[in-house]
């Protein structure tokens, strides 16, 4: 019996682990894209057209939406867990405190590989976080829960978030550009990658048995319909 709990306790410290060393990077990762200055990811965008707007800070705007974000679950019948929360909160902080040890970049010699890093930690990122099964992001339930109300794919569903987060924050002035694409075509491929790499094993019955690579419940296919919403224990994209 000690046995058992305390390879329980090991496994759920290092699920604790990877899913706020996931979220402290991604607020890095994205930080990176904000100072290579070529374009941020989807939300990034709205993120930053925000912060140019009102003056706060990118990281504090977006703990904002993502606070919002996940007022708009209680409707949507969403459920959170405790990486849905510490999303909110830790990724805007890491993302102010990475800004703030990264100072401005003139070069382009030099602003090309710095994005070209932040959009592969943002994928080593996502593969911690998800892997680390403690629930979606709220920018993700979101999705999820549209998806359940509407009946529309997940695909439809997603594209129709990112393309007014985008637009909307390229209006406000977010920054819009080579970045964006190559993020939108790699973070599929590189999540995938890193999701399998920091797959953990999971604690079953009186032990603890080895999954297959994957998280318990595998993302939904692109062009799905309704899917159940994540249990707390899962997640589907690191936002």
């Amino acid at each position: 019996m000690a046995r058992t709990t305390g390879r329980s306790t090991t496994h759920l410290t290092r699920r604790l682990v990877q899913l706020y060393v996931g979220l402290a990077l991604y607020g890095a990762s994205s930080a990176l894209l904000v100072r290579a200055g070529l374009g941020l990811e989807p939300w990034g965008v709205l993120h930053q057209g925000l912060a140019e707007l009102t003056g706060i800070s990118i990281g504090v705007v977006s703990i904002i939406v993502g606070a919002v974000v996940l007022l708009l679950w209680i409707p949507l019948r969403q459920r959170p867990g405790l990486g849905t929360v510490s999303n909110v909160f830790v990724v805007g902080l890491a993302m102010d405190g990475t800004l703030a040890v990264v100072g401005d970049l003139d070069a382009l010699g030099v602003r090309i590989p710095v994005m070209v890093l932040g959009i592969v930690l943002n994928g080593v990122a996502t593969g911690l976080y998800i892997a680390a099964r403690f629930g979606p992001g709220p920018r993700d339930g979101l999705m999820t829960g549209l998806n359940q109300i509407t009946g529309r794919s997940i695909r439809l569903v997603r594209t129709a978030i990112e393309v007014a987060v985008v637009v909307t924050g390229f209006l406000l002035g977010g920054s819009l550009g080579a970045g964006t694409v190559l993020y939108a075509l790699a973070i599929g491929p590189l999540a995938q990658l890193f999701l399998r790499l920091f797959a953990l094993p999971e604690a079953s019955g009186p032990g603890v048995t080895v999954a297959s690579g994957e998280p318990s419940t595998p993302a939904p296919a692109a062009g799905s319909g309704p899917v159940a919403a994540p249990t707390s224990g899962q997640a589907i994209l690191p936002q």
